[in-house]
């Protein structure tokens, strides 16, 4: 069903506190991030009860609202229409979504004075994300670090899913011989985000941290400037893009220090002069004689680290790669991959890891799909896996995560044992010299078949795809079936009759 992009934006303001409680806005290709000055304001019940909401983090003064593919994107336009005329928004008085329902669909609210299973499960999930919270502040440092990584690297989502789309497109029509015409045209188009993606993580890193955008931009340009090849640092000539987007992350970083260092050092009359020449100039040299060769270093070990990990223990790999990432997801650490991907986009054309990862949400399908079989009884759990599933097929795992799996317990670890399963076939077939990656970071499940790629064919590629994510549905099922303890969680909510009925 498509929401009503307008209302929900309302009621997701008028929810986290009013446009004075919202500090900053983003979205990724399923979550609205919204930065928040007293995160304590956000009402989660109630968030999570909005009809299109499939999920909710609030940690570390942000708030991730799960809304999925499409309908965040209608949502955050509407979302910083209303917070940048500030008008005042109002939630539904009687959302139709239910309180009882665990992924805010609406959907089959438990009867009153009924404990079922998913009332429990919903309790445990809302427990499990406070204990976290709550045992989180000797990790706050790391976790506002990998917060404010992602915010420079999640804005450029869309745009590297749309090239990457356009250069799957162009290279089945370069393989095949048609529109000779056109593939020029598309591989300019599908090109030119990517020759450029250093001045875009630049513009973002110095906004993140502080600084003037713009400086961080400029300063990160230096980095793909055609002209860095005639200067000698080390010993060595530089190359054009040499370091790639982590050169341009650690330059922007550098301009952001050197001009909130200047600032008011200076009568005001010559800070808007000095000041940006200045940082230009000390970061520009910072860069060229130090932030590019070590940057470049650090990528090449990356891209070189990858390959033979892949290469020459695939299967370990992948299993362990697969089975640890949704304990990742559930601590907020994967947006640490998130400038690994990007380097190996931006050398390789694709990243190796992606496609590995992504088996991790098919073990979780897998696990909901056996606790959906088991709980034949239970109505109202099977219809918050029902509604869940879609988004969890296309790679938005946190309904399943938060409503279901992780709350059970064992259907966790043996979602974790699906995972492994797949990240295992994908990478028994990297060993066999046949890659498989993905172009754009992002989509997860089936939404990654068009952006894969890799060393053989298309079709070759998107079969081993596909062979990992059925064997993570497969080994997610049979081990939650056979060893996921659901008939005694189920027993353990026995339902308490209301003395009111007959």
């Amino acid at each position: 069903m498509r929401i009503d992009s307008s209302s929900t934006a309302a009621a997701i303001l008028s929810l986290v506190g009013g446009p004075a409680n919202v500090t900053s806005v983003a979205c990724c290709m399923t979550r609205l991030r919204l930065g928040l000055a007293d995160a304590s304001r956000a009402d989660e019940e109630a968030l999570r009860a909005l009809p299109g909401v499939l999920g909710l983090v609030v940690a570390d003064g942000s708030c991730q609202v799960v809304l999925g593919p499409g309908a965040v994107t209608r949502v955050t336009a509407d979302f910083e229409k209303l917070t940048a005329s500030a008008s005042p928004a109002r939630a539904p008085a009687s959302p139709s979504g239910a309180p009882g329902s665990i992924d805010g669909s609406g959907a089959s609210s438990p009867t009153a004075g009924t404990a079922s299973l998913a009332d429990v499960l919903g309790a445990r999930g809302a427990a499990s994300r406070q204990a976290r919270r709550a045992g989180a502040s000797g990790a706050s440092g790391l976790k506002n670090a990998l917060r404010r990584l992602a915010g420079v690297f999640v804005p450029l989502i869309p745009a590297l899913v749309g090239c990457g789309i356009l250069a799957g497109v162009n290279g089945l029509l370069l393989n095949a011989g048609w529109l000779p015409g056109l593939t020029p045209a598309l591989t300019a188009v599908a090109s030119g985000f990517m020759a450029l993606i250093a001045v875009f993580v630049g513009l973002n890193t110095a906004k993140e941290f502080g600084g003037t955008p713009i400086l961080g931009g400029a300063v990160a340009a230096i980095v793909v400037h055609p002209g860095v090849a005639k200067v000698t640092a080390f010993g060595v000539h530089l190359a054009p893009g040499q370091g790639g987007v982590l050169g341009a992350l650690a330059a922007a970083l550098l301009a952001t220090y050197v001009e909130k260092r200047c600032r008011g050092r200076f009568p005001d009359a010559l800070d808007v002069l000095l000041t940006p020449a200045l940082t230009v100039l000390v970061a520009g040299l910072g860069t060229l004689y130090g932030l590019m060769y070590a940057a470049g270093a650090v990528s090449s070990a990356i891209g070189t680290a990858a390959n033979w990990l892949l290469a020459t223990t695939g299967a370990f790999a992948g299993l362990v790669l697969g089975g640890l990432f949704l304990p990742l997801v559930m601590l907020g650490l994967h947006q640490a991959l998130i400038p690994v991907h990007a380097t190996l986009i931006e050398q390789q054309g694709y990243t190796v890891l992606l496609p590995v990862l992504a088996m991790a949400g098919a073990g979780q399908v897998g696990a909901a799909l056996a606790v959906y079989v088991r709980l034949r009884h239970d109505a109202s759990l099977r219809t918050t896996i029902r509604s869940a599933l879609p988004a969890g097929l296309l790679g938005v795992g946190e309904p399943l995560i938060y409503g279901v799996s992780l709350p059970l317990g064992r259907p966790f670890l043996t979602a974790c044992a699906g995972g492994a399963a797949g990240g295992a076939f994908v990478g028994f077939f990297a060993m066999l010299g046949d890659r498989v990656g993905a172009t754009a970071i992002g989509p997860s499940g089936w939404a990654l078949f068009p952006l894969l790629a890799g060393n053989r064919g298309p079709g070759e590629t998107a079969a081993i795809y596909a062979g990992g994510l059925l064997t993570g549905y497969a080994v997610g099922f049979a081990a939650t079936y056979a060893f996921g303890g659901v008939a005694a969680a189920a027993a353990a909510a026995t339902p308490v009759r209301d003395p009111h009925r007959s």
